[in-house]
């Protein structure tokens, strides 16, 4: 498997700025992002200052969010949200020449809160933001959240985002895995990448309960990895869970 660091929720205790070269120093080529800025088109100089840090360290920008809004305060996309369509769309071709200029594939659509989504809308947006991604060789991800966490998101199935993904009908929109998410929702992990690892556009983990590393909660990580291999999944695996102090990536070892 490779794996990449999702530096939006590890090597938190450091500046943005820090974190790609952490990473490189733990071991990893390649990185994630929720969007990092608190505007959907932030300056020039604040890009460029991000670009470098990641080239700099070395390591590769393998996914990137658009726009999500205030995760910290609990939204969760802009994508189905009337109010903030205009956003999402000012942050899509932002988010793409980022992702364009460091070489990053993945781009991921957060569907947005419940109440006030509109499914058309929704659709209408991902076709823009995948067509902005196909030019310049890029696939947008569609995920689905844990109602537990995120209770007002309406996309908490693989079939609820693939019924969206079928409905936008653009070869580069693919699921975005998040195995933690479809685990704490009663999904068959396993079951699921058996019968449709094809469809995935990228994967992330963290052990349920917790949402803590591999190993930490009940989730078979090595079987999943032994299945992820089998069905000829070839992307990266975020880590994409919660730790604090030393041994964040111990269970690698193991």
């Amino acid at each position: 498997m490779r794996f990449d660091v999702n530096l939006s929720i590890l090597f938190t205790e450091l500046p943005l700025l820090e974190r790609p070269a952490a990473a490189a120093k733990a071991g990893f080529d390649a990185v994630e992002l929720w969007w990092p800025f608190g505007t959907p088109e932030p300056s020039r100089a604040e890009l460029d200052a991000l670009r470098g840090a990641i080239q700099d360290a070395g390591v590769r920008l393998v996914g990137l969010n658009f726009d999500a809004g205030d995760m910290a305060a609990g939204e969760r996309g802009l994508l189905a949200r009337p109010g903030d369509s205009t956003r999402f769309l000012a942050n899509v071709g932002v988010a793409a020449g980022f992702a364009a200029e460091l070489g990053c594939g993945t781009l991921n659509a957060l569907y947005g809160n419940d109440p006030g989504t509109d499914r058309a809308l929704a659709v209408t947006n991902l076709r823009v933001a995948a067509d902005a991604a196909a030019a310049v060789g890029a696939t947008v991800v569609v995920e689905a959240l844990n109602s537990r966490e995120n209770p007002h998101y309406p996309i908490t199935s693989s079939a609820a985002a693939f019924d969206l993904i079928d409905e936008v009908g653009r070869e580069n929109v693919a699921f975005l895995a998040d195995l933690y998410h479809l685990h704490v929702m009663g999904e068959d992990v396993l079951g699921l990448i058996d019968a449709h690892a094809a469809r995935f556009g990228h994967v992330q983990i963290a052990d349920d309960p917790g949402r803590g590393q591999p190993g930490s909660g009940r989730m078979p990580y090595p079987e999943i990895f032994d299945r992820l291999a089998a069905a000829g999944y070839r992307g990266h695996v975020g880590l994409e869970y919660r730790h604090e102090g030393p041994g964040a990536f111990a269970w690698r070892q193991q």
